[in-house]
């Protein structure tokens, strides 16, 4: 294929870099499920950014046949994961095969090509190993993202790093830079260095994001494993330890990656602070800066709303507010039968659904919980959504123990389907947009930007993004964390009981009473959150800070 083929449109000139963007997942639109939460959310905004400006890049990823998984219910209505074959009409058969290693045997593997102009976004290739070139094992790599079985995981970091390797010099498309969106894809600099034939080299060419601020977020396995399974290409486990100084018997996918490239960073300016505080002590390891997440407004700001907050009207924009909330209730009455009210202020929780994030928070101090919803002056609704990880049996439970606890509470729900067309309504239909994780474990939480440009507030601990962009009680709401971080159980009492200070005696008085206040935060989030969040920002200054910076 040439690259007016695959691009559709000239680069830029000042994109001269060209470069391959290496994602696990991309979350470009509803319609194409290849992605599970934030990781994907972040990737598809820097593709359409990317795309807008017209730069020279291209993404790497892999065609899930089931996607993540489809979250529905069990008959008792709790919720249930569902792994269904999906079909893309509107993907590109590039017609090109190639063969990566995996376990000493070639993996068959076929390229489609997402074109720009189907969604808006930079070319995206999609590999499969979904194809009858494949025995039955080797066709299951690419069947579910985030696969539970350690091998056919290590697998598909292969397909992706190596095989994306490979499908850029099988077409022909030479790559100045080559950029790992998180380590899944760390092997593609095994190829490299099969090329290059040095480890300098390899360092001209990559830069590395990464996303996971706790040391057991970062996936590491064993280097046997590994070299059976083909992932360091032609290297063997001694000459691996050797080229990157690394020891051990587990080789950890961010230490290498940092090892590799000649620049790293951070998603957040806390979160640069952290990893270099992770990993700056270990030799070898590159530069680490941050360039905090954003997301694309284009594609996610509502049209009318952004009229009406543009031209500061505060009727058009209580109007409109309205509007989007009645939009998402009518889920929550096809959903759970329970039919909310556009009057009444509605908090949101709604991200990936991990144990840090402490969806169940707000609900810590349970009586306190009951009293806040029993209100009859000053009422409060509660919608809970986000995908746990399926096979995290402890995620999965604490989803259910919400959905039982709200099922009798006329003014809570918990939504199931979240993915990008439901995490829009929520965000365009609530008040609030609610985040509470523990302290110095959310890299950036980029779903509350989404929230300010649909004129829903962020109440949330100071954690990932929130420090650069929040003034308390001017954009948004702030809730203290606790002195003493030491202790989960003691913190996690205080931090809900700071919280409940907050939407008690901040939030609330001031959505029923202070109607104008209320507005003036809305207008100053939607204000302030652009440019600085906005995912255009953030796609020139990759290019200038990691692609064209030496």
């Amino acid at each position: 294929m040439t690259q007016s083929e695959i691009f559709g449109y000239t680069p830029d000139s000042r994109y001269e870099k060209s470069v391959a963007y290496f994602s696990m997942e991309f979350a470009i639109d509803q319609s194409l499920k290849i992605y599970s939460g934030g990781l994907g959310f972040l990737a598809g905004s820097h593709l359409r950014s990317a795309y807008e400006l017209k730069q020279n890049l291209v993404g790497i990823g892999i065609l899930w046949k089931d996607g993540y998984y489809d979250q529905g219910r069990s008959p008792e209505g709790l919720m249930k994961p569902y792994f269904i074959e999906k079909d893309y009409s509107f993907l590109t058969d590039t017609g090109i095969v190639f063969t990566v290693p995996v376990h000493d045997a070639s993996v068959h593997v076929r390229a489609y090509l997402l074109k720009p102009e189907t969604f808006g976004s930079a070319p995206l290739f999609l590999l499969s190993t979904d194809i009858p070139e494949n025995d039955p094992i080797s066709r299951t790599i690419t069947q579910h993202l985030y696969d539970s079985n350690e091998t056919t995981r290590i697998a598909q970091s292969i397909v992706l790093g190596t095989g994306g390797a490979i499908l850029l010099d099988t077409i022909g498309l030479d790559r100045d830079v080559y950029h790992m969106n998180e380590g899944h894809s760390v092997s593609l600099n095994f190829y490299l260095y099969a090329k290059y034939k040095s480890l300098e080299e390899v360092r001209k060419r990559v830069v590395f994001t990464t996303h996971t601020p706790e040391m057991a977020g970062n996936e590491e396995h064993q280097y046997g494993l590994l070299k059976e399974m083909s992932f360091f290409y032609h290297l063997q486990e001694h000459e691996v330890k050797f080229v990157l100084g690394m020891d051990g018997d587990k080789f950890n996918y961010t230490l290498a990656a940092l090892k590799f490239a000649r620049k790293a960073n951070g998603v957040s300016a806390l979160h640069g602070q952290v990893a270099r505080e992770m990993w700056g002590s270990n030799p070898g390891v590159c530069e680490i800066t941050s360039i905090t997440n954003a997301q694309n407004k284009k594609y996610w700001k509502d049209d009318v709303l952004e009229a009406a907050l543009s031209a500061s009207d505060d009727a058009a924009i209580t109007n409109r507010k309205k509007q989007m909330k009645r939009d998402l209730f009518k889920v929550v009455a096809d959903q759970c039968g329970k039919l909310f009210d556009e009057n009444v202020l509605t908090i949101v929780w709604a991200r990936r659904f991990a144990s840090y994030k402490r969806a169940d928070l707000v609900m810590y101090n349970w009586e306190r919980f009951l009293k806040l919803l029993s209100h009859a002056e000053f009422p409060v609704q509660f919608i809970w959504a986000g995908k746990p990880y399926p096979e995290d049996q402890g995620a999965v439970d604490l989803f259910n123990t919400i959905i039982t606890r709200a099922k009798p509470l006329a003014n809570c729900a918990v939504l199931t389907g979240y993915e990008l067309g439901l995490s829009a309504l929520l965000k365009k239909g609530s008040d609030v947009w609610l985040n509470n994780p523990r302290m110095y474990r959310e890299a950036s939480g980029t779903s509350g930007m989404t929230a300010a440009m649909n004129g829903s507030i962020n109440l949330s601990l100071p954690d990932g993004w929130i420090p650069e962009f929040a003034v308390d009680k001017q954009n948004s709401f702030l809730v203290q964390p606790a002195a003493d971080q030491s202790n989960p159980e003691k913190l996690d009492a205080e931090e809900n009981n700071n919280l409940m200070d907050v939407i008690e005696q901040v939030v609330v008085p001031m959505y029923y009473s202070d109607q104008a206040g209320w507005l003036n935060i809305v207008k100053r989030a939607a204000k302030d959150v652009v440019p600085e969040f906005e995912s255009s920002r953030l796609a020139g200054a990759y290019y200038e800070t990691m692609y064209t910076a030496g």
